[in-house]
């Protein structure tokens, strides 16, 4: 019998919602810790609404569930040293610290043999011109940490032309790739790993908007991403799921981003595969055998943003179409407000 019966989450998004939803197919509870509104408290067992500097309320939430995991990146440390001292954390901290800073990021991607786009620690604006200087325009300043859909990046395409970011950042070259694939890659505690197909996916303003599965690439570069996800997953002792990001090059792939969590590109999977990349991540943090990943469907994602939300009344009658909202108040301009899955065949 599986001792885990109730999940920590933090972070009360749309992808701590459809963890919760998850859980409770397989009986067991989730618990949000959220500072601010919380989408997914609407189907959560319970909610802690509390700072995470607020060390009483952590405290106490820590103690009430089995095991914590979360739905985004950015948690303060101190909160992180807190939590982990009464209850585990899944993913572990070694793989929120590498993908919380893009420089050690790349830094450890290189170290274990994947290529990255060529890149430079940018600590101040004073060094943005020698950072230039040595990648060269066409690139892209991004800020070291937090930053997300766009946000906290600028595009440099010419050298007299420099804009800072407002924080320590790393510039990034440009990659000349002719499509970007991620794979939603899972390993359980017991070293057991388990891929969904990639999918192809297409941004628009910064925001992904589309992703489809079968990608459309051929089965060896199907395959080299797999393997290099795992490879990534394998060399951090990686206890969940996590979107690894890379483009596709005539000379191999090069990996964009991991993320330490379930992803934005792995939605298709609640239409596409028996076990969703949510339930395989909640099985995976509380030591459940994980479902094998399969596709039997051909799907496109595609995000509902902002004023798309007008599109959903159509969409809820056509056929084919599966609809996810969120359950969030304004759509304003750039907010994944839902998406939807297409089954295509």
């Amino acid at each position: 019998m599986n001792e885990i019966r109730t999940i920590g989450i933090l972070g009360g998004g749309q992808l701590g919602r459809m963890l919760s939803v998850a859980a409770s197919r397989l009986g067991l509870r989730c618990h949000i810790y959220e500072p601010d509104a919380s989408p997914a408290a609407d189907v959560a067992y319970a909610l802690t609404n509390a700072s995470y500097e607020d060390q009483t309320a952590l405290r106490a939430f820590a103690e009430s569930v089995d095991v914590i995991t979360y739905e985004f990146e950015n948690v303060p440390t101190s909160a992180l040293d807190l939590l982990e001292s009464i209850r585990p954390i899944r993913p572990n901290r070694r793989a929120l610290a590498v993908s919380q800073d893009r420089l050690t990021e790349k830094t450890f991607l290189n170290e274990i043999g994947l290529r990255t786009a060529p890149f430079a620690d940018v600590p101040t604006e004073s060094d943005l011109a020698a950072a230039v200087a040595a990648i060269g325009p066409p690139s892209i300043l991004k800020t070291r940490r937090m930053g997300y859909d766009g946000k906290g990046q600028v595009r440099i395409t010419d050298a007299a032309l420099l804009e800072w970011t407002g924080a320590a950042s790393v510039l990034e070259g440009f990659v000349d790739f002719s499509a970007e694939i991620s794979v939603i890659i899972a390993r359980g505690a017991d070293g057991q790993v388990a891929a969904f197909d990639p999918g192809l996916n297409l941004h628009e303003g910064g925001i992904l908007r589309t992703t489809t599965v079968p990608c459309g690439q051929p089965a060896r570069v199907t395959t080299d991403a797999v393997l290099m996800a795992a490879k990534i997953a394998n060399a951090l002792d990686y206890v969940g799921v996590m979107g690894v990001e890379l483009f596709v090059t005539p000379q191999g792939l090069v990996v964009n981003e991991i993320a330490p969590r379930v992803h934005n590109s792995g939605h298709w999977t609640q239409a596409g595969c028996a076990v969703d990349q949510f339930e395989q991540h909640i099985r995976a943090v509380a030591g459940l055998p994980l479902g094998d990943g399969k596709r039997y469907a051909e799907v496109v994602m595609e995000n509902l943003i902002g004023d798309d939300m007008d599109r959903v009344p159509d969409l809820l009658a056509t056929p084919n179409v599966q609809v996810h909202l969120y359950g969030k108040g304004d759509a304003r301009p750039g907010r994944k407000m839902g998406h939807v899955n297409r089954i295509t065949g």
